[in-house]
């Protein structure tokens, strides 16, 4: 599951704003600023796939390990 943090991240490694994931994975503003609130707001696990297919087309690795979660930009992937 795609966190706030790694979200954020991910979107500062692709030099992306919030308008341009939520274009890009097409869901709403609203629903991507909920994903990204550190309040622990309910979103739909729809939209968090959505997310993360964006994110993935555009080069991120999504880690996940024991010691924490992270991103990561695959060279040569990057879509402005």
């Amino acid at each position: 599951m795609i966190t706030a943090r790694q979200s954020r991240a991910a979107r500062a490694l692709l030099g992306w704003t919030q308008e341009t994931l939520a274009d890009r994975a097409r869901v709403s503003l609203t629903a991507l600023k909920r994903l990204e609130s550190e309040s622990d707001l309910e979103v739909y696990e729809s939209t968090r796939d959505e997310v993360r297919r964006a994110f993935e087309r555009g080069g991120i690795v999504f880690l996940n390990s024991g010691q924490g979660v992270g991103v990561m930009l695959v060279h040569g992937k990057r879509n402005d």
